[in-house]
């Protein structure tokens, strides 16, 4: 037998040859798993599936197919099958969704979605198509958290897109094939740390039922970068008090503010460009109010407890001040209420016959009344710094206002001859523009952080509702909305009449580009 001896430099060759092959193998293997789902790296399911999901990805077609189960994606924890990438940075996705098979739970979801973590509870932000053709950005701001939802005001759009702006999350709609991706007015705060995961997922809303999507079109990128200024978009929402969902009535690239909800339920009256406009409830295309010569309208506007008149504030007089206008709710010619000014109008006594406005005289900013039919101005706060924000409660008892003479802007309230001033909000938080519910049983709020100085726009607030049942304060409040707004958001009253709903203004600052994606 001839004894073979290997050398080192053969020994280093033979090495090399195995490393090579196996580095072929690893090169092959690292290209052939990613590549069969695309652009995804791969999928799972993410929390307690009765059924293991699945994900294709048709190469020929460009399509994915998922197929799972699943309880739901909602409250603290989602049950789904999940395709997806680990990035950083910006990142948008897009595509056209559809569920082949007919039937199914209205409730079944399929999402483009940005999230965290695999974790059941992790901290995520979607687009969901279900499949009743509600479209929603849903979303969970901290693992573990409860999910909330923005509901778009379009159904089944044909291209979806979620979009990470830093710390924001976007969502742009196509309603039709052909159509350019447009903002949906639907956008959260969602800061994620580090390395996420991008992709797309189904979720049968039923657990003992498997749910197929089909996801065609799909584009995964970072989103364009401009050097253009941003364009504002405004968006009227109303949010529900009791599941805090909300819902887009109406955006548009335009600056608008302060809803008011007409008593009889079936429109909204805002501000935009110094008029007052009117909108259906249910969205549409605002149409204006005819305001005289007041064409310079701010937005301190409210409807009179008999739906008959609309007070409105204008600065359309020489010295540019606002002053306190009334005039018939259809329109027509204001007549002028406060011969002083600025004057800006906030609240209306229950029996029609007073106006709570504030007012500023030689410096000082306070909350004064005055009579409809018009007459002499009574000053009901004497304290230094800056009254704000009066609206009287339902039953008339008492002028509800935001006074920051305690340091920082705070929630006060008042007997309405303007004795009995007492705090009722005692936070870190900056609290403005109190409005109370019809039915006497809330009362919401406008709340900066504690380092912003006035009520600015373009600012991180919150809306804030408290217990008012009867008078009494217990203290209680909980957060109804986040978002982006300010100034507009909600200065004047915008309860809807049955006290479940209130509306609102949400702002959203986006690079031309995003206007309009093909």
């Amino acid at each position: 037998m001839r004894k073979i001896v290997f050398g080192c430099t053969s020994l280093f060759f033979l090495g090399s040859i195995v490393l090579f092959v196996l580095s072929v193998g690893w090169v092959i293997r690292a290209q052939t798993g990613p590549a069969s789902l695309g652009l995804f790296q791969d999928h799972s399911d993410v929390g307690t599936t009765l059924h293991v999901g699945s994900a294709q990805y048709d190469s020929a077609q460009h399509a994915y197919t998922l197929t799972g189960s699943g309880e739901n994606m909602w409250f603290t924890s989602d049950a789904f099958q999940f395709a997806w990438k680990q990035v950083s940075g910006d990142i948008a996705l897009t595509a056209e969704l559809a569920f082949p098979e007919k039937g199914g739970n209205a409730h079944r979801k399929a999402v483009l979605m940005i999230r965290q973590s695999l974790d059941a509870d992790s901290a995520y932000a979607d687009v969901a198509l279900h499949g009743d053709g509600l479209t929603s950005l849903q979303y969970r701001d901290a693992e573990g958290a409860i999910t909330h939802e923005i509901q778009s005001n379009l159904s089944a759009p044909h291209r979806l897109r979620i979009e990470k702006r830093g710390d924001f999350i976007y969502v742009f709609l196509a309603a039709v094939a052909g159509q350019a991706l447009r903002p949906s007015g639907a956008s959260i705060k969602l800061p994620l740390q580090g390395s996420f995961y991008v992709g797309i997922g189904v979720c049968s809303h039923d657990k003992d039922v498997v749910e197929k999507a089909v996801f065609t079109n799909v584009d995964l990128a970072p989103p364009a970068v401009s050097a253009a200024p941003p364009v504002l978009y405004s968006t009227l929402e109303r949010v529900d008090i009791a599941s805090t969902d909300r819902r887009v009535v109406y955006t548009d690239a335009s600056h608008f503010e302060a809803p008011n909800w007409t008593h009889d339920g079936a429109s909204f009256l805002f501000n935009r460009e110094g008029h007052i406009l009117r909108l259906p409830v249910d969205g549409g295309t605002p149409t204006t109010i005819d305001t005289g010569t007041a064409i310079h309208c701010n937005n301190d506007h409210g409807i009179s407890p008999d739906a008959q008149w609309l007070a409105i504030s204008d600065g359309s007089q020489p010295d540019h001040k606002s002053s306190v206008y009334v005039m018939a709710i259809g329109g027509g010619t204001p007549r002028r209420v406060t011969q002083n000014s600025p004057s800006y109008w906030h609240g209306w006594s229950p029996d029609g016959k007073t106006l709570a406005f504030t007012g500023q005289r030689n410096g000082e900013f306070d909350i004064y009344t005055i009579p409809f039919a018009g007459g002499d101005e009574t000053r009901l706060t004497t304290a230094k710094g800056l009254d704000d924000g009066p609206e009287y409660s339902p039953d008339g008892k008492y002028i509800y206002f935001n006074s920051e003479r305690t340091g920082h802007m705070q929630i006060w309230r008042m007997h309405a001859d303007g004795t009995a001033q007492e705090q009722i909000t005692f936070d870190d938080y900056n609290n403005w523009f109190p409005h109370i519910s019809p039915d006497s049983k809330w009362m919401v709020f406008l709340s900066y952080g504690n380092d912003v100085v006035g009520h600015p726009p373009n600012k991180d607030v919150q809306l804030r509702i408290m217990n008012v049942s009867g008078g009494k304060i217990d203290g209680a409040i909980t957060v109804l909305a986040k978002l982006f707004g300010g100034q507009g958001t909600m200065n004047v009253p915008s309860w809807s009449p049955d006290s479940s709903k209130v509306a609102l203004v949400s702002y959203e600052l986006l690079p031309a580009e995003d206007a309009e994606i093909k």
